[in-house]
């Protein structure tokens, strides 16, 4: 006697996204910055100060910037001005500057005693890691953004690297500026990055009554 064949029994689980706003991350706002930053130096904390100064200045997607080392953002015992990165998603260096103000807070933040003979710029708290996963620096910008009262899950290391290229954008208009300093190789990835064409749309838009 032949037994048809029944459908697999597979248990339910809840969808991966359930619950979370996803999509991409919104950039901060100016006013945002410098309440993030304000925070920061009150704390003294000036580990988070330098890496959110530099996450906002290098524009660097987190796995690159966790890696980063002191022979990136020095030499001579002098914080550069201008940095080089080589990316780990393209293999093409990216160059970006480095703000007198987050010069500053680098150059303080390598006085620290954790950073005496360390060749990463986020050393790790256990001897196995050499500097802070990018887990860790998912966990330090969501407790950056819930500092000053924002929804966690709108926010996250994309929107460091978004941040000031969202502001070149919204003042110059010159997207081939912006593709250059993201290290994007394609400008239509630059424009679905910075969500150009729904933003000009809307501004169009806003800008006729009828």
């Amino acid at each position: 006697m032949e037994t048809s064949n029944l459908p697999a029994i597979r248990a339910l689980r809840p969808a991966w996204n359930k619950g979370r706003i996803v999509g991409q991350k919104r950039p901060l706002k100016p006013k945002h910055v410098w309440a993030i930053r304000v925070r920061l130096e009150l704390a003294e904390n000036h580990r988070d100060l330098a890496l959110f100064n530099l996450a906002i200045d290098s524009k660097l997607r987190g796995c690159d910037l966790v890696k980063m080392r002191v022979v990136d953002v020095m030499a001579s015992g002098q914080i550069k001005e201008r940095a080089s990165v080589l990316q780990s998603k393209t293999q093409k260096p990216v160059r970006f500057e480095i703000s007198e103000g987050t010069r500053a807070s680098l150059a303080r933040w390598m006085r620290e005693p954790l950073m005496v003979g360390s060749e990463y710029l986020w050393p790790g708290r256990f001897n196995e890691r050499l500097h802070i996963s990018t887990r860790q620096y998912a966990r330090i910008v969501r407790d950056w953004v819930t500092s000053i009262g924002l929804e966690a899950s709108a926010y996250g290391t994309h929107s460091m690297r978004r941040t000031k290229v969202t502001q070149i954008y919204k003042k110059t208009g010159n997207l081939r500026a912006v593709q250059l300093l993201l290290g994007h190789t394609k400008m239509d990835s630059t424009v679905r990055y910075l969500g150009v064409e729904l933003e000009d749309a809307l501004v169009i838009a806003e800008a006729i009554e009828i």
